[in-house]
């Protein structure tokens, strides 16, 4: 049964193969020239006792390469559930095979248990051989700009776990659904829907976050903030600002800030309310006249970046900036935490699989 499911699974196993092969080659050849570059930049700057500007210049090289080769990563998982785990039911059973596979010396049971291991096993690993080359040919690049958890989901151990719960969801929609096309649909959006939710739902409360608090700074505190999909999808998940007062991040290299709220002595946010009330002279968002639109972050009159930078001020004896976020020390733990998460979805999503197929007619 082994021997027969390999022959089955062989040639997309050749084509994942041969493009490992050639991203393989193409990091074997552009990664030392890229380490090399990083050691010499730092070895340039280090003298000076800031290496700051010349770190984030450096990162930006290959940018291009760096995010192609992190897309493929993030889209791979998904791919061999939909391509590899979909069909793996609904085509015997669109084809009408299923009664004799299933009628011969070796059981359903066994059947499945070993098309899930085989065909599981090679997408786990064609997901963790392709995670392994861009992490080792992006180090370089992630170092370089010190925010490690931007790449979080296409680095290290976690497409393996996504590989194995997209495998697996894909055969699950296929049995239930019995078409192939279907299938492939749902197992897409399912896998979209549950790799948001654990990225800005799940994964800052794996682990116990660190917080750290600071007054308001007028000087790099302004009013409004871009609502971009990506902080959208977070405030969904960790609590939206409840106030137009955008008081700038602070700089943790490596740390992955998830919530930066203006709160009370009690933990009670900001409100326009409270913030007009504060400063009636200034409009929330921006406004007319001399009303700052957005002071410290763009240039703005004098008069209205002293009004605002009073305003600021004033709020900040009563409010302050509480920013809440994973250290870069918590890294590994959550990319262990994620992958088993994701390992056991999948196995219960498999052992599911199995009970159906063998305790459910399917005609």
């Amino acid at each position: 049964m082994i021997r027969l499911a390999w022959r089955q699974f062989r040639a997309p196993a050749i084509v994942a193969l041969a493009a490992l092969v050639v991203v393989g080659a193409f990091a074997v050849i552009t990664g030392p020239s890229l380490a090399h570059a990083y050691d010499v930049t730092l070895a340039a700057c280090q003298p000076t006792g800031d290496c700051t500007t010349a770190m984030r210049a450096f990162a930006l090289n290959d940018s291009a390469i760096r995010a192609a080769l992190t897309t493929l990563v993030v889209l791979v998982p998904v791919l061999v559930g939909a391509f590899w785990g979909a069909p793996l039911i609904a085509r015997e059973i669109e084809a009408g095979t299923f009664p004799l596979v299933w009628t011969q010396s070796v059981t359903r049971t066994r059947w499945l248990v070993v098309k899930l291991a085989v065909v599981g096993l090679g997408s786990v690993l064609v997901a963790g051989l392709l995670s392994l080359i861009v992490t080792w040919w992006a180090r370089p690049l992630d170092l370089a700009a010190a925010s490690r958890y931007d790449s979080f989901d296409s680095r290290a151990l976690v497409p393996m776990g996504y590989a194995a719960f997209a495998f697996a969801l894909g055969v699950a929609a296929g049995m239930l659904m019995r078409r192939t096309v279907p299938a492939i649909a749902v197992t897409f959006l399912v896998f979209t829907v549950a790799r948001v939710a654990t990225t800005f739902g799940l994964r800052p409360r794996l682990l116990a976050p660190a917080q750290l608090v600071q007054p308001l700074d007028p000087m790099s505190t302004g009013f409004g903030f871009a609502a971009s999909p990506s902080i959208m999808l977070n405030s969904l998940f960790n609590g939206a600002k409840s106030s137009d007062l955008d008081p700038t991040p602070p700089d943790l290299p490596n740390a992955w800030i998830y919530s930066d709220r203006v709160v009370d002595g009690s933990g009670h946010d900001l409100t326009n309310t409270v913030l007009s009330a504060t400063c009636p002279g200034l409009a929330p968002g921006g406004g007319a006249g001399n009303t700052p639109a957005a002071p410290g972050h763009v240039p703005v009159g004098q008069d209205a970046a002293d009004a605002a930078h009073e305003c600021i001020t004033k709020v900040g004896t009563t409010y302050h900036q509480l920013v809440t976020y994973q250290p870069a020390s918590h890294y590994w733990a959550l990319q262990w935490a994620e992958l088993a998460v994701y390992g056991v979805a999948a196995l219960l999503i498999g052992a599911f699989c199995v009970w159906w197929v063998r305790r459910r007619r399917i005609a």
